[in-house]
């Protein structure tokens, strides 16, 4: 059996990072982060306020898809917020095996996260946007929903449980 290819994904603050990161680590895979495939012009537009549209995501999607398909059964795991259910299956043309990893937590709790990280490009103000962007995952879509309102070790905990393997 190869190792699992992984999305964690969710809204910003909802701890993707952190919990993607202590995923591979506990794996024993490679770690992407998703902030890393940005192009220069979605960092500049998302740290003035201005939210991505699809035509912004497209070519940051394509760059982690191509990372994505060039784990070539070496597993991995990718944060990635996959607000839509159309970024998650151009994810998955990529990489048809992904197993998805929802991070899902409360507006109040992953904003008040918000509001005390410090030195990411992500402002607060944008979270209302992708939470009314976000669509859950579908009965049809290989993934789980994982809650976060737990410690980080808590959550990676329960991400680990629910990764099949």
């Amino acid at each position: 059996m190869t190792n699992p290819l992984v999305v964690v994904m969710g809204v910003s603050g909802s701890g993707k990072t952190t919990v993607g990161t202590s995923l591979a680590e506990r794996l024993g895979v490679p770690y992407a982060e998703a902030d890393d495939f940005h192009p220069p012009e979605n960092v500049a537009k998302m740290a003035s306020g201005v939210p991505l549209d699809d035509e912004d995501r497209r070519p940051w999607l394509d760059s982690i898809a191509a990372w994505l398909k060039g784990q070539d059964g070496e597993g991995g795991v990718v944060t990635c917020s996959a607000l839509k259910r159309s970024y998650r299956d151009r994810l998955r043309r990529a990489a048809p095996e992904l197993f998805f990893l929802h991070l899902d937590g409360s507006a109040e709790l992953i904003s008040a996260r918000l509001d005390g990280r410090k030195g990411h490009f992500m402002p607060p103000d944008l979270l209302r946007s992708q939470i009314e962007t976000l669509e859950p995952l579908e009965l049809d879509e290989q993934g789980a929903v994982v809650p976060i309102d737990g410690t980080p070790e808590e959550t990676a905990e329960l991400a680990v449980a629910a990764v099949p393997r």
